[in-house]
C-alpha cells in the first residue's frame, strides 16, 4: 500500500495505466465542477490548469513538488482563510441568489475542496495518497451534482465512472503484486501495450455492466417519493419579469438570454397563427409601469382525478377554433405565473413542492385565477414544475367582431380604459389619425396593429434616454423598441379611442423540435402583446410587434434539436423519475412485449409453414435422399454426446499457437492450457485429480497405470517448470506427450 506513485519509474505492473486513470479521475471530477458555470472564473480556470500542468509533469517523470508536511501546513492555513472566503468573497458571488448564506457557504466549501485536491495532487507519493485523491474527486462530483443536474453532467459522470473503475483495478493489481515475484515488463513495450489493452477492455466491460445494472435498479426499484434529482439541483438564480408589477424594459432584459425556460410537448406543430404561451395580463399603466391591483384571487382546488378546473368551455365568448392538449416542463422562475395558451380549461401538475410523491403533490396543489384569466401557483413553488393542460384556442380573427358595436359591459369599461395622468396629448391625436378610415372598433384595432408593424422597427438595443415618458419617446422620437413598447403603445392608443384593452406578457411559441414533439421556449422568446375586448367575441389577441430576423438552420441547428430531445427525456425520465413514471414505464413495457411476442409467434408460424412446404416438395423430388436426414441427426447427437466439437477446437487452437513465433510458443500460459487439456483427458478415463493434490502429487500417485505414469510425470514436470520456474514452455514436447497419453488404450 506504500508503493510509490510519484514517478513512472515504479516497477509494479500496470503502473502507467494506474497513474493515467488516477489523473483523469481527478480531472473529470474537477471539470464536472467547473463546467457547472456556478463557480467564479478564477476557480473554474485555475484548478483545471493546475491539474493539467501536474499531469504533464507526472507523465514526464518529475517527482512530487511539495512535501507532505508542507501540504498539510498549507491546508491548516487555509482553514483560517475559509471564514473570510465565506463571509466576503463567496458572499459577493452569491448576491442575487435564492439563499445567499447557504450558497456562499457552499462556494467556500468548493474552494476549499479544490485547494486540497491540487495540494494533494502535487504532494502525492504513496497509494494511500492516491486513494485520498480518488475520494476528493468523488466529493467534487457530488458538489457538481448539487450545482447542476443538466445533461452534460451525465457525460462527466460516465467518464468519472470509467476512470474510477480503472483506478481501483490498477490499485488492486499493484496491491496484489507488492512483495510478489513476477517477470519484469519493459516500459512502452509490446507486452505492456497488450497488458494495458486487456486492462482497458476489462475496465470498459465492468463500467458498462455497472451502468446497465445501475440503470435497471434506477428504473425498476420501487419509488415512494418524487424524483430526488429534481429536488437536489441547486438553482442560484431565477428568471423574473412575470409579476403583478412590470416596468417597461423588463421583458427586453429577459430576451437577452437564450436559456431554456420551458418545454411544451404537443406531439406535432400547432397550426394556429396566434399561438402564445400566455402568462400574466396587466391592466393599469402609469406611464412607465404596468400593474395589477387584484389581490384576492379565488383559489381553485383539484378534483379527485387531480385536474383543476379553471373555466367552462361554455363560458368563452369567442368562437372556438381548436382544442389543444399540452404538457409543460417549466424551469424554476421567480414568479407564481403559469404559462398556457389562451382560454385554459384545466391544469394538472405537481404545483405543490412540499409533497413526497407526485400524486401527493397533485392532490395537494391549488391554483389562483384572476379576472384577466391569468393563472398563478398558489403554493409559491420555485422548483421545476411539470403540468398537463387543456385549452380552447379561439378564432384569431372572429368575423362577428366587426359588427360587435361599442356597447361594453360596465365592469370592462371600469377596468380597461384607465390612462396615465400625464398622458402626452400627441398620443390620442396619433390614434385618431391612424384609425380615421376605420368604421368599427375591430377595424381600428387592426389598423393600429398594421401601422405599428409597418412604420416602426424592432430592436433590443435602445438608444437615448426615454425620460419621464418612455411611450412618447418611442412613438415620436426613436420609432424603434422591443415588444413591450409596441404592446403598450397599442393598448394605450386603443384606450384613448374607448376600446378596452390590456397588455399581456408571456412567450412566443419558440422552436418546434420535431424529434421530441415539443416546443423549445427560451428566455429570448419572452414577448408582450395586446388583448382587446369586443362584445360577443371576448378578448381578441393582437400583436403589433414586427417580426425579428429568424435564425438560420443548418447541420448544427439540427444537431441541437437532438440534444434538446435528449435533454427533454433526461428531465422527464431521470430528473423527475418517480412512481408515476414507473407505472407508465411498466404499462409501456407490457404493451410492447405483448406486441413483440405476438409478432414473433406469427413470424415463426409463417417460417414453419414455408419450411415444411419446402421440405415436402424437396423430398418429393429427391426420394432417395430422404434417408440422409435421420443419419445426419444421429451423427449430430453422437458428436454432441462425446463433445467432439469443443475438443477439436481446443486442439486446433493449441496447434495454431505452437506454429507461431518462439515468443508465443514459449509462453508459460500455453503450458497451462496443455495441462488443462491433460486433466480433461484423464478425467474421461476416470482419473480426476482431487482438489487437495498438487500437480506433482497427482502425477506420482498410485492410481495411474504404468504406461500412463511415466508420460504424465514428465508432462507435469515440464508444466511446473514453465508455469512456476520461469523457464520457456517446451510446447512441442508437451504436445508429443499428450498425444502419447491419448494413444494409451483405455481399460475395458
Amino acid at each position: 500500500m506504500l508503493s510509490s506513485i510519484a514517478s513512472p519509474g515504479s516497477s509494479l505492473p500496470a503502473d502507467r495505466f494506474y497513474r493515467t486513470a488516477l489523473f483523469f479521475l481527478v480531472l473529470s471530477g474537477v471539470l464536472a465542477l467547473a463546467a457547472t458555470g456556478k463557480l467564479d472564473a478564477i476557480s473554474s480556470v485555475a484548478a483545471p490548469l493546475a491539474i493539467l500542468y501536474k499531469g504533464i509533469r507526472w507523465w514526464r517523470g518529475h517527482p512530487a513538488e511539495l512535501r507532505q508536511k508542507t501540504a498539510t501546513r498549507l491546508v491548516l492555513a487555509y482553514i483560517l482563510v475559509f471564514p473570510v472566503d465565506m463571509l466576503f468573497y463567496s458572499r459577493s458571488l452569491a448576491e442575487g441568489t435564492g439563499n445567499p448564506v447557504i450558497y456562499s457557504a457552499l462556494l467556500a466549501a468548493v474552494h476549499f475542496l479544490l485547494f486540497v485536491t491540487v495540494l494533494r495532487l502535487y504532494s502525492a507519493v504513496t497509494d494511500r495518497d492516491a486513494v485520498f485523491l480518488a475520494m476528493l474527486a468523488f466529493a467534487a462530483m457530488l458538489a457538481a451534482a448539487v450545482f447542476t443536474i443538466d445533461t452534460y453532467f451525465l457525460a462527466f459522470f460516465l467518464a468519472f465512472l470509467l476512470f474510477g473503475v480503472a483506478t481501483f483495478v490498477g490499485l488492486e493489481i499493484r496491491r496484489g503484486a507488492a512483495g510478489a515475484v513476477f517477470p519484469p515488463i519493459q516500459a512502452r513495450s509490446d507486452t505492456e501495450r497488450r497488458f494495458h489493452r486487456a486492462l482497458a477492455l476489462a475496465v470498459l466491460s465492468v463500467a458498462i455492466g455497472g451502468v446497465a445494472f445501475g440503470s435497471l435498479l434506477f428504473f425498476f426499484f420501487p419509488r415512494f417519493s418524487a424524483g430526488y434529482l429534481a429536488r437536489s439541483g441547486f438553482q442560484p438564480s431565477l428568471m423574473s419579469g412575470f409579476t403583478d408589477n412590470v416596468e417597461l424594459g423588463q421583458i427586453g432584459e429577459i430576451k437577452q438570454s437564450t436559456s431554456v425556460v420551458m418545454r411544451v410537448r404537443t406531439g406535432s406543430p400547432v397550426q394556429y397563427p396566434m399561438l402564445r404561451w400566455r402568462g400574466i395580463a396587466l391592466r393599469n399603466f402609469d406611464g412607465k409601469r404596468w400593474t395589477n391591483d387584484e389581490s384576492n384571487r379565488p383559489i381553485q382546488l383539484p378534483m379527485p382525478d387531480g385536474w383543476i378546473i379553471l373555466s367552462s368551455r361554455k363560458g368563452f365568448e369567442a368562437p372556438p377554433a381548436m382544442t389543444l392538449e399540452f404538457t409543460v416542463l417549466l424551469q424554476p422562475i421567480a414568479s407564481d405565473a403559469l404559462f398556457a395558451p389562451a382560454q385554459v380549461v384545466k391544469l394538472r401538475g405537481n404545483f405543490f413542492a412540499g409533497a413526497n410523491t407526485y400524486y401527493a403533490s397533485v392532490r395537494s396543489s391549488s391554483l389562483a385565477l384572476d379576472s384577466t384569466g391569468s393563472v398563478f401557483n398558489a403554493s409559491h413553488s420555485f422548483g421545476q414544475i411539470r403540468y398537463d393542460g387543456v385549452s380552447v384556442l379561439p378564432q384569431p380573427r372572429p368575423v362577428r367582431a366587426r359588427t360587435a358595436g361599442s356597447v361594453y359591459p360596465q365592469e370592462v369599461l371600469d377596468a380597461y380604459l384607465q390612462l396615465p395622468n400625464a398622458l402626452d396629448l400627441r398620443i390620442p391625436k396619433l390614434a385618431r389619425k391612424i384609425t380615421a378610415s376605420a368604421g368599427n372598433p375591430f377595424d381600428k384595432a387592426v389598423a393600429m396593429e398594421s401601422y405599428l408593424r409597418d412604420n416602426f422597427a424592432y430592436t433590443l438595443n435602445l438608444t437615448g434616454k426615454p425620460g419621464d415618458d418612455p411611450l412618447a419617446h418611442f412613438l415620436f422620437e426613436t420609432h424603434a423598441g422591443h415588444c413591450e413598447y409596441f404592446a403598450s403603445a397599442m393598448a394605450i392608443m386603443l384606450r384613448t379611442l374607448g376600446i378596452p384593452s390590456r397588455e399581456v406578457n408571456g412567450f412566443l411559441p419558440g422552436e418546434f423540435n420535431d424529434v421530441g414533439g415539443d416546443y423549445i421556449v427560451r428566455a429570448s422568446d419572452a414577448h408582450s402583446w395586446v388583448e382587446a375586448y369586443f362584445p360577443g367575441s371576448g378578448w381578441v389577441t393582437f400583436d403589433p410587434t414586427p417580426p425579428s430576423a429568424g435564425d438560420t438552420t443548418g447541420l448544427f441547428s439540427r444537431l441541437a434539436l437532438y440534444v434538446d430531445w435528449f435533454q427533454l427525456n433526461w428531465n422527464e425520465w431521470v430528473i423527475n423519475y418517480d412512481f408515476s413514471h414507473q407505472i407508465q414505464l411498466a404499462r409501456s413495457v407490457r404493451q410492447s412485449s405483448t406486441d413483440w411476442v405476438g409478432l414473433a409467434r406469427r413470424k415463426f408460424r409463417r417460417m414453419k409453414r414455408r419450411g415444411l412446404n419446402s421440405l415436402t416438395a424437396w423430398q418429393a423430388v429427391h426420394p432417395r435422399l430422404s434417408i440422409v436426414f435421420p443419419i445426419a441427426l444421429v451423427f449430430a447427437l453422437v458428436v454432441l454426446r462425446f463433445d467432439w466439437i469443443r475438443t477439436s477446437l481446443r486442439w486446433l487452437m493449441l496447434s495454431w499457437q505452437i506454429s507461431h513465433a518462439p515468443a508465443e510458443r514459449n509462453n508459460p500460459q500455453l503450458a497451462s492450457r496443455f495441462y488443462a487439456e491433460l486433466l480433461r483427458h484423464l478425467e474421461k478415463r476416470g482419473l480426476a485429480r482431487p482438489i487437495t493434490q498438487t500437480p506433482l502429487e497427482f502425477a506420482t500417485s498410485s492410481g495411474l497405470k504404468p504406461e500412463l505414469a511415466s508420460p504424465v510425470r514428465e508432462f507435469t514436470e515440464l508444466y511446473a517448470e514453465a508455469r512456476f520456474g520461469a523457464k520457456p514452455c517446451d510446447s512441442f514436447r508437451l504436445r508429443a506427450l499428450l498425444e502419447q497419453i491419448r494413444a494409451v488404450p483405455r481399460p475395458r
